[in-house]
């Protein structure tokens, strides 16, 4: 569908690593790796496409005592997933952990950390997040620990974790996203960085039962450079079928650009 590069004169700006969109696509909410929120409305023309992000808030999210959080391990904030009652969920990376907030300016409420969260790897955590209709969370890390070693993905309902099923890996690819389709699909966003060739990306779809995921469908595969670092996903549809939202990461770096990319599926 094409890509915009969103640009603000605002300290902070940038950094982006999860993306949520509203049913109708109009609307957005985007999470920084520093701890912030940002969300607005979205301008389209009449093929659909992106031609303005036009910001209406920010916060800076919160520990458990209400303090605000600060880049760094404790601020590394990656995954994002939006409740239907408005409840913000956010997964960490430095720090492993997810919290809800029931407004953007609330204090945490941080969830029970599993013990298998204590054995992932530094800097290579909960960077995906994603969460069912009827509420219940599913997280995975960016590193799985071996080529060869499956993404274990942990399932949070009914106040208690489990770790249902696992997504096998394949190649090089690190996992960054993943969202929950309204057909009920799993979807993962994942990234190869090459260097100087900059970063690939690569979408996975899964059908998606209470035993695991099966009938693996790799949807789209990018070019090296092609974009940029894309980090988060957002799945929805509209009269022409599901839709693929997925936004970069700049790293506050001015080589790099916060970035929109949208595909639609044609089955």
């Amino acid at each position: 569908m094409g890509s915009f590069s969103w640009d603000l004169d605002e300290p902070g700006f940038g950094g982006f690593s999860g993306i949520e969109l509203n049913a109708e696509g109009n609307r957005f909410t985007v999470l920084s790796d520093r701890s912030s929120l940002l969300w607005g409305r979205i301008e389209r023309d009449g093929e659909g496409r992106i031609t303005a992000l036009l910001p209406e808030g920010k916060s800076r999210i919160r520990d458990s005592k209400g303090n605000l959080l600060t880049p760094g391990r404790i601020g590394d904030s990656e995954g994002l997933a939006i409740a239907d009652d408005g409840a913000i969920w956010v997964s960490f990376e430095g720090l492993t952990r997810v919290a809800r907030y029931a407004t953007p300016d609330s204090q945490a409420s941080v969830l029970p950390r599993t013990a298998n969260f204590r054995a992932l790897q530094k800097n290579s955590s909960l960077e995906a997040l994603a969460m069912l209709p009827d509420g219940t969370l599913l997280t995975l890390p960016e590193r799985s620990g071996a080529l060869d070693r499956p993404f274990p993905v942990w399932r949070y309902r009914d106040g208690v974790w489990d770790e249902p099923f696992s997504i096998p890996r394949r190649g090089d690819w690190l996992a960054v996203g993943a969202d929950i389709g309204p057909d009920g699909r799993f979807y993962l966003l994942e990234r190869d960085f090459m260097g100087l060739l900059g970063f690939r990306s690569r979408v996975r779809r899964f059908d998606l039962s209470e035993n695991g995921v099966t009938n693996e469908q790799v949807l789209l595969t990018s070019y090296p450079l092609q974009y940029d670092n894309l980090e988060g996903i957002a799945v929805w549809s509209d009269a022409g079928g599901i839709r693929l939202t997925m936004i970069s990461d700049d790293n506050f770096n001015s080589l790099q650009r916060s970035q929109i990319v949208e595909y639609r599926i044609i089955e």
